[in-house]
């Protein structure tokens, strides 16, 4: 792996492009999504745990020193071309600097990518929805608290035409076109009515997970959460389910793990507890399959629902909720280690 790294950082110095159009598949070759450098970052995991430091080190500083190049590259073709007669003036005056991904993004990504890799398939659903599919069809009763103006963004003209509050509207979606077996999860943005402050906001991110078949179990949906877990916070984590309350499961659960800061032993992020709650879950409730047109008395299945938010919380320590919106590049440049 070394060597690999040595060798293009070596072609990466060696460089030259003629206009702007060469620059940007340079770009596209060594720093896109499927460029040489991140198939280096992909190749990571199977790098031995003694080398990691040193590798990881070294592909941090190959990615910055490619990022220059292509920077060097714009600025030169930028001098060159101000000398000539067609000055484009609506051009910003400085160089345009090469962004970075969002930190939820990096984090919904690596959640994807673990259910994937667990037979899990991609459903997305629309943000604005109607009241079947947020609360009835996922068995909220009519006079359930989730309904209420403080909780729910409701269109004023369209009273039952909602901003989603939880992604279990895909869900619904995908079990009234599908028949089991279904095993899905529902990444995306859900909205609720409160306050914005450094722990809570309007809105924030969902990934919600389903899987309905024949003869599925409480087991089943245990080890996938340890494996989710350990996958994501490292192969000494444990995971602890507590009994908890959900309309559209039954039995549920809420899940914490054990502290990824304190390794457990108690700090001021999991109030000396040692456990952290990261989802809930539970079987799903028989009645949610009836009214969404699965027969019950044949299929089983199982749901869980993580804030993306939280995660990304737990794995790089942001504290306050707004940072995440406010689009501060000081911020945002922090994680350009984790792209």
């Amino acid at each position: 792996m070394l060597d690999k790294i040595k060798d293009l950082l070596a072609e990466i110095e060696s460089l030259k492009a003629a206009n702007a159009q060469e620059i940007e598949e340079l770009r596209i070759k060594y720093l896109s999504k499927k460029g040489a450098v991140t198939a280096l970052m992909n190749d990571f995991r199977s790098v031995p745990a003694e080398q990691k430091k040193e590798v990881g080190m070294r592909i941090n500083e190959l990615k910055t020193r490619a990022q220059e190049k292509i920077n060097e590259l714009k600025a030169a073709f930028e001098t060159d071309d101000a000398t000539s007669d067609d000055i484009d003036i609506t051009r910003t005056a400085y160089p345009v600097q090469l962004g970075t991904r969002h930190p939820l993004t990096i984090v919904k990504n690596e959640i994807i990518d673990i259910f994937s890799r667990l037979g899990f398939s991609l459903a997305e659903g629309p943000e604005v929805e109607d009241d079947w599919h947020v609360f009835s069809s996922m068995n909220f009763a009519d006079d359930h608290p989730a309904r209420d103006m403080q909780d729910t963004f409701f269109v004023e003209a369209h009273p039952d035409v909602i901003l989603r509050t939880h992604t279990s509207s895909v869900q619904s979606r995908v079990m009234e076109k599908q028949q089991p077996p279904i095993r899905v999860i529902c990444p995306g943005r859900v909205y609720r009515n409160e306050a914005i402050s450094a722990r809570a906001h309007c809105f924030f991110h969902q990934l919600e997970g389903l899987y309905v078949d024949k003869d599925v179990s409480f087991t089943d949906l245990k080890q996938v959460l340890l494996l989710f877990a350990k996958e994501m916070f490292g192969n000494d984590t444990k995971i602890r389910l507590r009994p908890s309350y959900f309309p559209f499961t039954e039995p549920s659960a809420e899940m914490d793990i054990s502290c990824n800061i304190c390794g457990g032993k108690g700090c001021s992020f999991c109030k000396n507890t040692g456990w952290v709650e990261i989802l809930g879950c539970g079987m799903v409730d028989p009645a949610v399959l009836e009214l969404n047109g699965i027969d019950s008395s044949v299929y089983k299945g199982y749901a869980f629902g993580l804030g993306i938010e939280r995660i990304t919380n737990l794995k790089y320590s942001v504290k306050d909720l707004r940072m995440f919106s406010e689009n501060d590049l000081r911020f945002l440049r922090e994680f350009e280690s984790a792209n």
